[in-house]
């Protein structure tokens, strides 16, 4: 190890890289101490012998405003790639001793809220060192995530086709026609679409991955839809159905609880359920860490149980 070098690590600590990490991704000095439980006074004296040791300043103030200088954004691209290859060793070591650890970095579109929680509890039973760290996005957020391999896997229905992604599906996902209760569809015997449709339509936002599945339903129908009103969740979608504002078709999963008190009906519509499919999704480049592919493995050999599980549930309301 060359002489400059070695007094160059000697002069660090990974407190001061850990405290770096903190004032750069909180862009503040006194929100870092905040989240690693330290006073500003303590975060401040990290900053200044990690800058006495690169001999470099790493931030500066313009105004009240706080910013990284150009060295300070090398020394964050570095402090990345030593916390990664000490997570890596930390995995690699856990192995060696046959236990599966690390952070697991998962993202759920709003629809697969309902299901996520499920699927956790008996993985965590089975690896209770693993961390997980879940995201509830849109799809245009899980989308952007896969693009740019931020988190480790998302859970999303409608997976694009022309991305180089691997997708394992793993439970069917039933979309839904509902109305409120006292509705006069709920009155029609054999109600047809286009009855349901000359309603008040009330649908997700454009690019949602439900109604992305209405909306190729209703062009191989030959059906003109056009929302009354857009909403940003299934939980609004389903109050706003409640409240008497429209219809809407909704992933049957987020009603049970309404199906089951009456306050919702589903209507009985040709080509109804929309049955998509559930699907694990990750970069088909991706390098799975070890907590990754415990995941990955844990869904495969539970995908009949999974069916099992969330079928009995939709099985009670019908």
């Amino acid at each position: 190890m060359p002489q400059r070098f070695k007094g160059f690590i000697n002069r660090l600590s990974l407190r001061q890289l850990q405290v770096f990490q903190a004032v750069y991704e909180h862009h503040s000095f006194s929100k870092a101490g905040d989240f690693l439980g330290m006073t500003q006074p303590a975060v401040s004296s990290q900053i200044r012998q990690l800058e006495h040791a690169t001999g470099t300043s790493l931030f500066e103030y313009i105004g009240r405003k706080l910013y990284c200088t150009a060295a300070g954004e090398r020394v964050a691209d570095g402090i990345r790639n030593v916390f990664s290859e000490l997570q890596l060793l930390q995995n690699d070591l856990a192995i060696l001793e046959g236990v599966i650890a690390g952070e697991l970095k998962l993202v759920a579109v709003n629809t697969a809220q309902y299901i996520t929680p499920y699927l956790l509890r008996p993985f965590v039973s089975l690896h209770p060192h693993v961390h997980i760290n879940l995201k509830v996005v849109n799809r245009a957020s899980a989308i952007q995530s896969l693009s740019e391999n931020t988190d480790d896997l998302v859970i999303m229905g409608l997976v694009p086709e022309d991305k180089p992604f691997i997708s394992l599906p793993f439970l069917d996902n039933e979309l839904v026609a509902i109305a409120p209760k006292q509705h006069p569809l709920n009155e029609l015997s054999e109600p047809r679409l286009q009855d349901f449709f000359e309603h008040p339509l009330l649908m997700r936002e454009a690019g949602s991955g439900s109604r992305l599945a209405l909306e190729t339903f209703c062009h191989e129908q030959k059906i003109s839809i056009q929302p009354e009103m857009e909403l940003g969740s299934n939980e609004t979608l389903k109050h706003a159905v409640m409240a008497g504002l429209g219809v809407a078709v909704v992933p049957k999963l987020s009603i049970l609880s309404e199906l089951a008190n009456g306050s919702l009906n589903t209507i009985p519509l040709p080509g109804f359920p929309l049955k998509r499919s559930w699907c694990l999704v990750y970069p088909n480049a991706k390098r799975p860490t070890p907590a990754m592919k415990a995941f990955i493995d844990f869904i495969q050999q539970n995908i009949k149980q999974f069916h099992y599980q969330f079928e009995s549930q939709l099985y009670k309301q019908q």
